[in-house]
């Protein structure tokens, strides 16, 4: 092994995402890797992303990416459906070096799974509108022969970032996502946005009460989030990246909105208190170049 790549080993993962639905993947993570130091930003001065333009989110990745490699980060994680959509071309482009691990909905696992062929897609327009999502779902429909319904969710980010996980306006709000997609046969879902697996327990409520009355225990939730999280192990392992087992993890966080609300989220989300730092970066405007 090199000098070089001992000292990488000694890096952070870089976990980043426009807000707090990252945590979903970064929960993983921690339980995959619990020997190395993480360090997640949260983009939430700029969110949401889902339903920006795909130029602004990649302007936007770019300099969170910039941060966590200026920071010493060994890999990325692209903790966001739109984020990996819009950007991870571009940031592999730019640190080739640099192992970029990326989220993007579960279409191919749901197609296998599922026995009426018909899945929904639950995620922002701006994922569903990307050409990267818009290849992947043609690629597997005509492998499969299976048919994806793609139903964007406004606003379900919005409440999940708000910290109302159970609150009646979320819980309509994934009624009326989840109950068109049933009452079409979809028989598994696929959470296409890293925020939703934190409101499970509302999209299993309405999976039980969905007016055409079906069978609960016929549908599948596909979230891919521990799929992340042992790609990364394999390409840090691969790349001989991983720090000893016997490491004491660590969590680190950043944010460009509220550092007590993100606080207060981690806590809330993952049962940890990791002290949050504020990131400043520039605005819109005074982003730098692409390339």
């Amino acid at each position: 092994m090199t000098g070089s790549v001992t000292t990488m080993a000694h890096g952070a993962i870089g976990v980043f995402d426009s807000g707090v639905g990252g945590l979903s993947v970064l929960r993983h993570i921690r339980q995959t890797l619990p020997s190395e130091p993480l360090v997640y930003v949260s983009d939430a001065g700029f969110a949401p992303y889902g339903d920006k333009s795909e130029a602004f989110v990649l302007a936007r990745s770019l300099v969170i990416a910039e941060f966590l490699i200026d920071s010493g980060a060994k890999a990325l994680v692209i903790a966001c459906n739109t984020a990996t959509a819009a950007s991870i071309h571009a940031i592999r482009l730019r640190y080739p070096a640099i192992p970029v691990v990326g989220v993007e909905p579960g279409l191919k696992p749901a197609a296998v799974i599922s026995a009426t062929r018909i899945v929904g897609v639950l995620a922002t327009y701006r994922t569903l509108a990307s050409d990267r999502f818009l290849r992947l779902q043609k690629q597997i429909e005509v492998a499969t022969g299976v048919r994806f319904l793609l139903q964007p969710c406004p606003g379900l980010a919005d409440q999940i970032e708000r910290g109302a996980l159970r609150s009646p306006v979320t819980a309509r709000l994934v009624d009326s996502f989840v109950h068109p997609l049933l009452e079409k046969k979809a028989d598994a879902l696929v959470l296409g946005c890293t925020h939703y697996p934190f409101v499970l327990p509302l999209i299993h409520s309405a999976i039980v009460h969905c007016p055409a009355g079906i069978d609960p225990i016929s549908i599948h939730i596909i979230d891919t989030g521990a799929a992340v999280a042992r790609q990364l192990a394999t390409v840090l392992q691969h790349g001989e990246l991983l720090h000893a087992v016997d490491a004491a993890g660590s969590v680190a966080a950043f944010t460009t909105g509220s550092c007590g609300k993100l606080s207060q989220a981690m806590k809330k989300l993952l049962a940890v208190s990791v002290p949050t730092m504020a990131l400043t970066a520039p605005a819109a405007d005074q982003q730098p170049a692409l390339f």
